[in-house]
Parts: structure tokens; sequence; C-alpha cells
């Protein structure tokens, strides 16, 4: 009995130290979290659409492209940076409906974005115009 005692505070101890010991990823801040930036209907052809942000929070280290309705070629992103630099990145997705971008990574840190630039092309056979949103990571 004395064993199984022991034994017992032990995992109690265990089970109390655990539970308030913090690992640093935990401790120093919550995950990433996605936010919708803005969408577009986008037309059939090669086509060059901007999404402007204006979201609350503009800081952000990532994009991805999500298409709904149809497919579409993805080119090249150009982000517009609230410094007034840009990133320019070649894509050459081929992005079906209901699918999305690979992540990009956007450079330096954290970055306040006024704006981005895609240019696509439609490869739409059911003549629906795909939806295009941006959604950033912060």
């Amino acid at each position: 009995m004395k064993a199984f005692t022991s034994i017992l505070c032990l995992l109690v101890a265990v089970n109390f130290a655990t539970a308030n010991h913090q690992s640093p990823i935990t401790n120093h801040g919550t995950p990433p979290r996605w936010e919708k930036l803005g969408e577009r209907k986008v037309n059939f052809a090669v086509d060059r659409d901007e999404i402007l942000v204006t979201a609350s929070e503009g800081r952000f280290t990532a994009l991805k492209i999500l298409v709904k309705k149809g497919a579409i070629n993805l080119h090249k992103v150009v982000v517009h940076f609230g410094d007034g630099s840009e990133q320019e990145v070649e894509t050459r997705d081929e992005i079906r409906a209901g699918g999305e971008s690979r992540v990009i990574n956007l450079e330096g840190n954290r970055r306040v974005i006024r704006k981005v630039v895609f240019v696509y092309d439609t490869k739409n056979f059911a003549d629906k115009r795909a939806e295009v949103e941006l959604w950033g990571r912060h």
C-alpha cells in the first residue's frame, strides 16, 4: 500500500508540473492565422487584376490565393508594400476550381501590404468566371 501511495503522489506531482509548464512555442504567441484580404471575379483570357488591401491588422508574413468556380493559370504575383517597395513572384501555377496556390512567403519581416497584382489566364471550358480570393498570414 505504501508503494502505491508513493507512486500516486509521484504521478500527481508530475501531472501538476506538466500542467503548469508551457513550452517556448506556446509561451511566445499564438499560431499564425489567415485573414481574407479581398476577392475578384476574373475575366476569360490573359488579364491582370489588383486587390487593394484594407485589412485592419495589415502586417503579414505570407500570402496564398484560393480559386472558386473556374480554373486559372496564375503567371505571377506582385506585392506592393506600404513602404513603396515591391516583391514579384513568378508562380506559373495551374489552380483548379476549389484549389489554392502555394504559400508565398514575403521577404523581410512582417510587412504592411497596400495591394497585390496578379497576372493570369483562364482555361475554363464551362463558361464560368473564376473567383479569386487573396489570403494573408499574420
